[in-house]
């Protein structure tokens, strides 16, 4: 599918404007070019997905877009905000889940609140709000270690739901889970995307996922990285998460993509 394509399919209503701008970013690490000259808009309200063959610098760009990580040139803006550091504006979802072993469910959900101050009770009112939301009721009081890689997951998106930030960064959440997981949190991911009303940028490998889950895909080209393509899958978004995955849009899309990314497999 070309860029031309993608960008005139249909579409149920008008593009929403951007959340974050990446605009001429570039990174290096020293001789190694990992992003050059990379522009790309992330629509307010929808779930962007970065899809490229391994070692493209998806999660090299997620994190300047955290501001973990500075550009060699170009900027970000949030909001018409150039970014300079991490600011509560944004949140992490981390792929290793990045959880405090010593600390309960409801204290790791809470702990960006705890940080910025708000009072015990309002947090964890707050944290068992999300707790609820990502399907964890009842482990409130349980400890990392006693939950599965997929709960510990749950706790991680919670966290970052909890702390009210606008723009939501998911580095590969799912890829620790087992498929019957990974199809729920997909699932639960549409369904806070359409609630929640942030902007999502997820990194992951996987086409069927990125397809699944995405109001926009941006397929980035192997190092030097840049955006290749932009498809904005519309047909099959309002005929209900249970019929996505054998919709013919669905296929085709997700066949054209390995079409275009079949030559950079390992």
């Amino acid at each position: 599918m070309s860029q031309t394509d993608a960008a005139t399919a249909p579409s149920s209503g008008p593009a929403p404007d951007s959340a974050v701008s990446v605009r001429n970013v570039s990174k290096n690490y020293g001789p190694v070019e990992a992003l050059k000259n990379l522009s790309l808009e992330f629509p307010r309200g929808e779930l962007t997905s970065l899809l490229g063959p391994s070692g493209c610098g998806k999660t090299t760009l997620l994190k300047i877009i955290a501001g973990l990580l500075q550009p060699s040139a170009g900027e970000i803006v949030i909001d018409g905000n150039t970014v300079t550091a991490p600011g509560p504006d944004r949140a992490f979802v981390f792929q290793d889940f990045a959880l405090l072993p010593w600390a309960s469910v409801i204290r790791n959900v809470a702990f960006g609140l705890e940080l910025r101050g708000v009072a015990r009770s309002e947090r964890e009112a707050i944290a068992e709000k999300y707790i609820a939301n990502v399907g964890l009721s009842g482990f409130e009081n349980s400890y990392p270690h006693q939950l599965s890689g997929g709960m510990r997951q749950r706790v991680g998106l919670a966290r970052a739901l909890s702390v009210d930030a606008q723009v939501l960064l998911l580095d590969e959440p799912f890829s620790a889970v087992d498929e019957q997981n990974r199809r729920k949190f997909q699932e639960d991911l549409l369904e806070l995307v359409r609630n929640e009303n942030k902007t999502f940028i997820f990194v992951t490998h996987s086409i069927e996922e990125a397809v699944y889950v995405s109001d926009q895909i941006a397929i980035l080209l192997p190092r030097p990285s840049r955006v290749s393509e932009i498809i904005r899958p519309s047909g099959f978004r309002n005929k209900g998460i249970e019929n996505i995955r054998r919709d013919p849009e669905y296929l085709d899309i997700v066949d054209e993509i390995w079409a275009s990314l079949r030559s950079y497999a390992e």
